[in-house]
């Protein structure tokens, strides 16, 4: 069986050598941002669950922006998490922002101006959650990034918290979709929705999603880097 590291390396090369990707650079050893995000971003305008949607969670990374910025023009409530979790999320509320500023305010040098960081205490329920991806499988929603397994963590979080099950997005370039056999640990996240640059997939996936931390898999060493970990453990 192929690897998910032998994907993310396959995926990377093709998007450099093809100058599918852009800014930032090297696109390896990231969740590589790529050509046609601002199309991917509309195309999740046209989910349901995005339409209904009042909080959306969005990775921080850089082919995300597009999709960010929308949400506050959206008029939803955008979540973003801190490196690590350190410091929990980030809340920007659109009212929080002026007229033509939502791209600004959804830029990582920027955010924390327009927004404030909240505690897991503080935390809403949230109705949407898209994640940064490597690869994705076009058929089951199968996911590589880029392998630290936050995006996997901070969904278990949430769950957790006592959030319901809610749909997982991924925006990527079509180049990213993969047929491949992607291995899969329990706590995986798969995704229900796929947008790229050119088309809107639905997925219909039968692999369940995290509903919590496996504690069993957590060490001291990922206590002591999330902190938030450390306060969920002693909440229980």
């Amino acid at each position: 069986m192929v690897t998910k590291q032998e994907i993310r390396e396959k995926k990377w090369d093709y998007l450099a050598e093809h100058k599918l990707g852009r800014f930032p650079f090297p696109l390896q050893n990231r969740i590589p941002n790529f050509k046609g995000a601002e199309m991917a971003a509309r195309f999740v305008t046209k989910i349901p669950a995005y339409k209904e949607a009042k909080v959306v969670k969005v990775n921080p990374d850089a082919p995300q922006l597009p999709i960010r910025s929308q949400i506050l023009r959206d008029g939803k409530v955008l979540l973003v998490p801190t490196p690590r979790l350190k410091a929990g999320f980030i809340m920007v509320k659109p009212e929080w922002v002026p007229d033509g500023e939502e791209r600004r305010a959804a830029s990582l040098s920027h955010i924390k101006a327009y927004g404030k960081e909240i505690s897991l205490a503080e935390l809403p329920n949230i109705d949407l959650f898209f994640v940064g991806s490597v690869a994705l499988h076009r058929k089951d929603g199968r996911r590589v990034g880029k392998g630290a397994g936050f995006a996997d963590r901070e969904y278990a979080i949430i769950r957790e918290l006592g959030n319901p099950d809610i749909p997982i997005v991924g925006t990527i370039h079509s180049a990213q979709l993969t047929d491949e056999d992607i291995p899969r640990d329990p706590f995986d996240l798969t995704v229900d929705w796929i947008a790229t640059e050119a088309e809107l997939i639905r997925i219909h996936s039968g692999y369940e999603k995290p509903n919590g931390i496996q504690w069993e898999l957590v060490t001291e060493e990922e206590l002591e880097e999330m902190p938030v970990l450390k306060e969920l453990r002693e909440r229980k």
